[in-house]
């Protein structure tokens, strides 16, 4: 009976262990991302600085690469947000035994991640 017993309370640290990876995994992806958003937007303010010293004929033009950065660190933040309250849900679903599945914060970032890339393949067509 003990043997039981500890084989279910492996399995059971098991089950919270890849719960603890995938909220990790997630926060790695947000990390990553606020991070290249916020290099996007110092790279901007280089190449604004750059030009104004070069004296290249004025003002820069408008350009879209800081709004960009700004928006990928909220994105950042807001998968952060999600993250954490999917693994609360997971691991209170876990403790009662009762574990559904959801693939919001999956889905989400899909979407974020599609939308950005039409966005992207439209811009860069349009300068071409």
């Amino acid at each position: 009976m003990e043997n039981l017993e500890e084989k279910n309370a492996i399995e059971r640290s098991r089950e919270h262990l890849a719960n603890e990876r995938t909220f990790l995994a997630w926060i790695r992806t947000s990390i990553a991302l606020m991070g290249f958003g916020f290099v996007i937007v110092k790279f901007s303010l280089f190449l604004k600085q750059l030009s104004l010293l070069l004296e290249t004929g004025g003002l820069p033009s408008k350009g879209y690469s800081s709004i960009v950065g700004v928006v990928m660190v909220a994105i950042g933040v807001i998968i952060t947000i999600l993250a954490f309250l999917q693994y609360k849900r997971n691991e209170k679903q876990l403790k009662n035994n009762y574990f559904v599945p959801s693939s919001m914060l999956t889905l989400f970032v899909t979407l974020i991640i599609i939308t950005g890339g039409i966005f992207m393949i439209f811009y860069l067509l349009s300068t071409v």
